[in-house]
């Protein structure tokens, strides 16, 4: 999905001076017909691919820490030294360029063969007796992790189920540019069926887990066949709220979670005028946004005074509600519908609003059930410790459903993030592999809003404080949210750069009080 960037800045292979570039320092430029990344950690430099393999973020603009740096976009993070996509949402490599150093100038030579390092379960003693390893799931967090295994050196067996036909796919362009019609349906899958052959990851989609038996390790699935594992990982995600309310006249109500949902929406946008959209969650408003691209007219009601306020806080949550607004959405709100027929929804007040579409984004609920079966410890999601582990050893979680311990606010959490769900997996899937490594990565999302981008970094659940820096008008704007003194969340427009460098802090934060 990352997009062939212009080749601009210097030729890089016809050198510059080293004084150019200071400890710390990038510069993004050219070499043999590529765009390169130049950059410099202490006295080394590392040339790599100048763009985010993700969505083809400009790394020259993002943050370097030690050896790696971080997109400004969406906060995927990659190894200088070789390469490596160390950190979701990108998954896939940057290309690694040689460097020489002489008289005082830095070049770069040439492009090398990508070599990734020994990995950890490959050195020293075996970690893990783990043979074979089941994922229930093959959304962010259940793909991220078989990706880890296989990247970790585990040449077992892996077995993933999910219901799903079409997984595993880029679940946050199915509201945002898929659904506008900005993004082809190629771009959707997270890889090409035989990279999933290539890795001997058996993709079991269209096959559902039915149960699991702890004592024995093994799952079921609802033809009866039954599977052993060593190792299982929850990544059941989460389901869409269904309204319960009467719907008449062989109308339909569309929700928002898969491939196949939004086909559907867009299928059934084509020729249609007008659009009611139920909430003014992310997911919500990001509906609408597409479908206002589309050329539809656009409502969306909602019991909420303000969109997202609960999230973003009341200045944001002005704002956002006016960047609708400019684009001809028309909100009602401090409203519910009560039922829907089948060319209008009627509103609790008495009013009717004719529809041709009408699309729910109300929230998501955990698919919990099969844990709950199997005797896992629940709290409003499954319950994990620090290395994403349940109460049953050997099955673990990530993902929507898990809920953790986090170390950043102080309490067990539960969130709803594509970047957290993948980080998460790959945690998991060292975990399953021994290494024992706490997650405690910052939480961090983004949302967009026609060409309003928003960066989230942190969890903030309740604040006493809100600090705006600059006019979300101007695009140029940082809003932290704060309790007791301490910034637990920041949200950003136009400022890649000082979300990063947030986030990092609350990173250094957590290692000064450990």
């Amino acid at each position: 999905m990352s997009e062939q960037q212009e080749l601009s800045g210097p030729d890089l292979s016809a050198g510059i001076s080293e004084t150019e570039l200071v400890p710390g320092g990038m510069i993004a430029g050219h070499a043999g017909g590529e765009a390169v990344l130049l950059a410099r950690s202490g006295d080394e430099f590392f040339a790599v691919s100048a763009t985010c393999t993700h969505y083809g973020g400009p790394l020259a603009e993002g943050l370097l820490v030690g050896e790696f740096v971080r997109c400004p976009w969406h906060h995927a993070r990659f190894d200088l030294r070789t390469g490596a996509a160390v950190g979701a949402p990108a998954l896939n490599d940057l290309g690694c360029w040689n460097i020489e150093r002489r008289d005082g100038r830095v070049y770069v030579t040439g492009k090398r063969e990508q070599r990734r390092p020994a990995p950890a379960s490959r050195i020293g003693q075996v970690l893990t007796p783990v043979r074979n390893v089941v994922v229930i799931g093959a959304g962010a967090a259940g793909n991220a992790a078989v990706e880890m295994l296989r990247r970790e050196g585990f040449d077992g067996s892996i077995t993933v189920f999910d219901g799903d036909r079409d997984a595993p796919y880029d679940r946050p362009n199915l509201s945002k540019d898929y659904l506008a019609g900005n993004a082809p349906e190629e771009w959707i899958p997270l890889h090409p069926p035989e990279f999933y052959a290539d890795q001997q990851i058996n993709l079991r989609l269209g096959e559902v887990v039915n149960s699991i038996d702890v004592k024995a390790r093994q799952v079921q699935l609802s033809t009866g066949e039954s599977i052993e594992y060593d190792a299982l990982l929850f990544a059941t995600g989460a389901s869409p709220i269904q309204l319960d309310i009467p719907v008449t006249g062989g109308a339909r109500i569309h929700y928002l979670r898969s491939l196949a949902d939004s086909r559907a929406i867009i299928a059934s946008a084509e020729g249609k005028q007008r659009a009611v959209v139920i909430g003014a969650s992310f997911i919500g408003l990001e509906t609408a946004a597409s479908l206002r691209s589309r050329g539809l007219e656009i409502h969306v009601v909602a019991p909420e005074k303000l969109p997202l306020e609960r999230i973003m806080g009341p200045q944001l949550g002005t704002f956002i509600k006016s960047v609708h607004e400019g684009k001809g959405v028309q909100f009602h709100l401090g409203q519910t519908v009560t039922s829907v027929a089948a060319r209008s929804v009627t509103l609790a007040s008495g009013e009717k609003i004719e529809a041709d579409l009408i699309v729910a984004g109300v929230g998501v609920r955990p698919n919990l059930e099969l844990a709950e079966k199997g005797g896992l410890q629940i709290d409003r999601g499954i319950a994990v410790n620090a290395f994403l582990e349940t109460s049953t050893p050997g099955i673990f979680a990530a993902g929507d459903i898990a809920r953790w311990p986090d170390p950043h606010s102080g309490h067990s959490i539960r969130v709803e993030h594509w970047v957290v769900a993948e980080r998460q997996g790959q945690v998991a899937a060292r975990n399953i592999l021994g290494q024992q490594i706490p997650f405690d990565y910052v939480p961090f999302f983004w949302s967009n809003h026609y060409d309003v981008p928003i960066g989230y970094s942190g969890h903030a659940e309740k604040w006493d404080t809100i600090t705006v820096d600059g006019d979300p008008n101007d695009g140029d704007c940082a809003v932290r949210f704060e309790l007791s003194g301490k910034t637990l969340a920041i949200a950003t427009i136009g400022r890649d750069q000082e979300n990063l460098r947030a986030e990092r802090e609350m990173e250094l934060r957590l290692r000064a009080a450990s």
